[in-house]
């Protein structure tokens, strides 16, 4: 098991930045691969960057790709997402998703997470 929370969402003006944080506890063999998703109000989830184990290996999807940036911290099996020149588009509820071994890369797909957290808001003013 894997309990995951994340923190740092906020109200910021179009072109801020914003650092999203997703801390795990439980079985660390459960988080080898991290992700991040989002839901915007009316839409379905979405896939937005991934991390591996090492941290050495991420993927992102094109809507986001140059201006975030996923990155863990495995002493504190902590995974970020910063994010920076934030758009009115990226309004939405921010999911940190975790699952153990075995998954292809990239993991951008919803059913192949495991665990999720409970999101947090992230709204983007023009």
């Amino acid at each position: 098991q894997v309990q995951l929370v994340e923190s740092g969402g906020g109200l910021v003006q179009a072109g801020d930045s914003l650092r999203l944080s997703c801390a795990a506890s439980g079985r660390t063999s459960s988080s080898v691969r991290m992700g991040w998703f989002r839901q915007a109000p009316g839409k379905e989830r979405e896939f937005v960057a991934c991390v591996n184990w090492s941290g050495d290996r991420t993927y992102y999807a094109d809507s986001v790709k140059g201006r975030f940036t996923i990155s863990r911290d495995k002493a504190k099996n902590t995974v970020y997402l910063q994010m920076n020149s934030l758009k009115p588009e990226d309004t939405a509820v921010y999911f940190c998703a975790a699952r153990g071994l075995g998954a292809s890369w990239p993991t951008s797909y919803e059913d192949e997470y495991d665990y999720w957290g409970q999101g947090t808001q992230v709204t983007v003013a023009s």
